[in-house]
Parts: C-alpha cells; sequence; structure tokens
C-alpha cells in the first residue's frame, strides 16, 4: 500500500502554538526577573526602562520588514531567523556581566518577538481552514505567559539567580528553532512557500495599508492593549512586593494568577466569538477591563483584580486580528497585520517605559492609576473602529445596490 506523501497538517499548527509559547515566556518573564535586576545592576525604575527603550528598534524594524521578509524568504525561514535571534537575547541577558549589553541586546529580542508575532498571525488569518484557530493560538500565548512567571517565581525561590532563570528560559525558547529547522530540513511545504518575485509588490501594498485609517487606528488600539498587557506583566510584581509589601512568593503566584486568567480568556474566545460576536465580545472585555484596573488601584489587599484584568484582557487582541480582513480589502491584509502586530509589540515596550519614568518619580504605588486612562483611550478608539467599519461596509452595499 503506497505511503501518501501529505505531512501531517498538525505540523505547522503545532509550531505556530509553540512559537506563541515561546515569546510568552519572553515577554511574561521579566516581570519576576526585574527586581532582582534592579538591584543587581544598581539601577532606578527609571533606568531600568532602558531595556524596554532599546526594544523598540527591534520591533520598529519587524513593523517594516514582517512582510517583505515573508515574501522574499517564506515564513519557514522567517521563524528560524526570529527564534535564533530571540535565543541569542535571552543567552546574552543571562550572561552579560554589563547593563550596557543587556539593553543593546534588547533590539535583537524585540526583532525576534515582532517578526513571529507578525508572521504567525498572518499566517494563520489568511488560510480560512485555519482561521478558527486564532483564538486557540493566542491562548498559547497566554500559556507562555503563565509559565514564565511561574518558572522564575520557582527558581529564585530554591534560591538559583536571575541569570540562570534567563539561560532556562533561552533554552525553552531555543527549541523553537529546533522544531523550525528540523520541518525545513524535511521540506515541510507550508513552511517553505515564499514569493520573491512579490517583494517590490509587498513595499507598496505596505505603503497603501498605511494610509488607511482602519489600519492605523488598529495599531494603535494594540499599541495601547499590549502596553497595558506588558505593562502590568512586568510592573505588577514589582509593584505588589516593593510598594504594597506583598509577600514574594504570593506576589510571584499572583502575577502567574494574571496570566492564568488571560490564558483562560483566550481559550475560551471561540465560544464569545460565536455567541456575542466580536464587536460585543471587546466591549464586554473593555467594560471588565475598566472594572479590574480600578480594583486594583482602590482595593490593594484583595488577590482577584489581576486574574480578572488578565481574563478581561483576552479577546481584545486576537478578536482584532480576526476583524482586520473583514475590515479591510484582501491585498492589504498581510501587511495590515504585520504593522499592527509589530505595533503592538512597540506598545511592549513604549508604555512600560512611560510607567517605569513616572514612577521613578511619583512612587511605584501610582503604576496602577496609570493604567486608567490608556484602558478609557481603548474604549474611545474601539468605538471609532467600529463607525469607520459601519461606513466601508454601507458604502460597498451601495456600490452593490444592496444585494
Amino acid at each position: 500500500m503506497p505511503v501518501s506523501s501529505v505531512p501531517p497538517w498538525w505540523i505547522g499548527i503545532a509550531i505556530s502554538y509553540y512559537a506563541f509559547i515561546a515569546i510568552g515566556i519572553t515577554e511574561a518573564g521579566l516581570g519576576v526577573l526585574l527586581p532582582s535586576i534592579l538591584v543587581d545592576y544598581d539601577l532606578t525604575p527609571a533606568t531600568v526602562t532602558l531595556l524596554f527603550v532599546s526594544q523598540i528598534s527591534g520591533y520598529i524594524l519587524a513593523a517594516l520588514m514582517s512582510s517583505i521578509i515573508s515574501h522574499r524568504l517564506g515564513l519557514g525561514p522567517m521563524l528560524l531567523l526570529a527564534s535564533g535571534a530571540l535565543t541569542l537575547a535571552l543567552i546574552v541577558y543571562g550572561l552579560s556581566p554589563l547593563w550596557s549589553i543587556m539593553v543593546v541586546m534588547g533590539a535583537l529580542l524585540g526583532l525576534g518577538i515582532g517578526l513571529i508575532d507578525a508572521g504567525v498571525n498572518t499566517a494563520i488569518v489568511q488560510d480560512n481552514s485555519s482561521a478558527p484557530l486564532i483564538g486557540t493560538l493566542h491562548g498559547f500565548y497566554g500559556v507562555g505567559a503563565l509559565l514564565g512567571p511561574a518558572i522564575a517565581t520557582t527558581l529564585m525561590a530554591a534560591g538559583y539567580d536571575w541569570r540562570l532563570v534567563y539561560l532556562v528560559l533561552a533554552s525553552l525558547v531555543g527549541l523553537l528553532g529546533v522544531a523550525v529547522g528540523t520541518a525545513l530540513f524535511c521540506r515541510y511545504p507550508p513552511l517553505l512557500h515564499r514569493n520573491p518575485a512579490g517583494s517590490t509588490t509587498a513595499w507598496r501594498t505596505l505603503k497603501r495599508s498605511l494610509k488607511v485609517p482602519v489600519v492605523l487606528l488598529s495599531g494603535l488600539f494594540l499599541l495601547i492593549y499590549i502596553g497595558i498587557e506588558a505593562g502590568l506583566g512586568n510592573w505588577a510584581y514589582t509593584v505588589q512586593v516593593l510598594a504594597r509589601s506583598t509577600p514574594e512568593l504570593v506576589a510571584g503566584y499572583s502575577v502567574s494568577a494574571y496570566w492564568l486568567g488571560l490564558t483562560l480568556g483566550r481559550f475560551l474566545l471561540g465560544y464569545c466569538l460565536t455567541w456575542l460576536g466580536a464587536i460585543r465580545t471587546l466591549s464586554v472585555s473593555l467594560l471588565t477591563l475598566l472594572l479590574g484596573l480600578m480594583a486594583w488601584w482602590q482595593l490593594p489587599e484583595q488577590w482577584i483584580s489581576l486574574p480578572l484584568i488578565g481574563f478581561a484582557l483576552a479577546p481584545i487582541f486576537p478578536a482584532t486580528i480576526w476583524l482586520i480582513p473583514k475590515r479591510l480589502p484582501a491585498a492589504l491584509v498581510p501587511a495590515a497585520i504585520g504593522f499592527t502586530t509589530s505595533a503592538a509589540s512597540f506598545g511592549a515596550a513604549l508604555i512600560p517605559t512611560g510607567i517605569g519614568w513616572i514612577a521613578d518619580w511619583a512612587g511605584l504605588a501610582v503604576i496602577p492609576a496609570l493604567l486608567l486612562p490608556l484602558a478609557i483611550a481603548m474604549v474611545g478608539l474601539h468605538h471609532w473602529l467600529v463607525r469607520l467599519s459601519r461606513e466601508r461596509l454601507a458604502r460597498l452595499d451601495s456600490r452593490t445596490g444592496g444585494q
């Protein structure tokens, strides 16, 4: 009996899921390690934000180049490049004797995260058979984000140095490069597809997409969203331990509870989209986010606010990405997703940096209050995007005679 030459479909899905676990581990692990980095390098909340600032150049490069690199090399080589950059950055984080070296490597880390985020999101959303998996994909980011603080907290509670924690995280992220490299060596078709002749077209499409208000507003919306998510992930542990005198182990696992709430919300996204639709899901999520942030600010002794905030944040990113093909012409979708996801990653550096600067001046206890205006801005952007989408649909309907 002849053996089918068609490779298993699940290989690409498994690699995509692990890619998001890898970036979740990378981004969320920092929050628990931040107080140790502050002490080891004798930093302040303002100076430690140089690590976030350095990532900005990597995110910007990913925003501009992800669709171009994907066209030129294909998804697989781009993921291999990104995972290599990410692993190398984490290894240097763990071994660097100088703060300046760690700061410089932040750009490489930002590039790796941005390329993975944009490449995998685009591949999933463009494949009609895989598009329903977008919520599960981002759920696996939550798995990584849950594992990062849990691993860091457990190792440090056992007496290990924060540098060793980074080396452990680097080994986990490095498995992505091994998986992608093996798939490329075995000539797995979905990772090999490329379109070198389309590079010029990709540049033109990127320029066109950046002239569309929906693309720019979606990028800003996700920039603020990721800024809030990363701001909480990076600073919540420090706020709990240094500003509120919470025991370190309790604070560490409360941050894990935040990521657990986000993870559960991501895996439930499919039911929310079916039951409420994407627009209503976003509206409910934003309202819940406002309530959760208010509780974390005004009721510091309770423990439910952080997982509630995580649960509220969960649907926002994947639901927004899921809506992009519904809001734009098909030709603009890859460039639009590449830009919006990388702009979102830019927020992961920009907003935690701003929070650190203000906290250095006003004290760490002010951080919960700083997040509320950002959430209110997201509510305004959400309603603006809904209005623009309805106007586009109305124009299309008028062109087709309402049929």
